[in-house]
């Protein structure tokens, strides 16, 4: 595996091929519209999407569709953090990276070139998805934010665009293969600008950041409530 991450990252310096990317934009037009038809999806407040410039899309995180499924239905192509596990040969790499996918290595705790590439496609101007959570979760309570996402969003000066999925773990728990034809509900929240340093100081304090993760699994926790609540499945409610 780790020849083929590093191979990975090797092609990423010299940037997709053509056919990866016309590849990417044929899959992605056709799974749109087999996705809208299998699980009579939803989209909620897509205008929130900032049109250009770097953004950081924090979905919620409970199935394996939620992946495919941002990216058919999301406006900008999208850029992923994804296991290096899944470069495993040459084809797997050259689709994966067509589609945006950046190589992470899991057994690293700071896999900085994963970093490094993300960090890179955000002053680039690109949409680059990171799943707060960290891996696949699961059931109805958002559990607390990794640091990733807002680090991301100070040291690029992103906003970072928080995103309910609901109904997804339903079609598709883990465990599954085959999903199930269940209503799925995916709800944009408004763009929540990139923390600031205070006057005087040269960078973001840990305790901006950790306010700004608390607001973050707020904003998340309600998105996916009412995601869920419109797909038919809603969360029980916490006391």
């Amino acid at each position: 595996m780790g020849e083929a991450l590093s191979n990975a990252r090797q092609r990423i310096d010299k940037g997709p091929t053509k056919s990866s990317i016309v590849t990417y934009v044929l899959v992605k037009y056709i799974a749109r519209f087999a996705f809208s038809l299998y699980f009579r999806l939803f989209v909620r407040n897509s205008k929130a999407l900032p049109k250009n410039g770097p953004v950081i899309v924090s979905p919620v995180h409970r199935s394996n569709l939620d992946v495919p499924m941002m990216g058919a239905v999301f406006q900008r192509k999208l850029h992923y953090l994804g296991k290096g596990s899944l470069m495993t040969n040459r084809f797997a790499a050259w689709f994966l990276l067509g589609c945006g996918i950046i190589p992470l290595d899991r057994d690293s705790v700071a896999d900085k070139l994963a970093l490094d590439a993300s960090l890179k496609a955000l002053k680039e101007g690109k949409a680059l998805a990171v799943f707060p959570e960290g891996e696949r979760k699961s059931g109805p309570e958002v559990l607390p934010m990794l640091d990733g996402a807002v680090w991301l969003s100070a040291k690029a000066n992103a906003p970072i665009l928080p995103v309910g999925i609901g109904g997804s773990e339903r079609s598709m728990p883990k465990g599954s293969y085959i999903p199930k034809p269940r209503k799925i509900v995916i709800i944009y929240g408004d763009p929540i600008p990139a923390p600031q340093p205070k006057e005087g100081a040269k960078r973001v304090s840990r305790s901006e950041l950790r306010e700004h993760s608390e607001k973050l699994h707020t904003t998340l926790q309600g998105l996916f409530d009412e995601a869920q609540r419109k797909a038919g499945c809603p969360n029980p409610e916490v006391n």
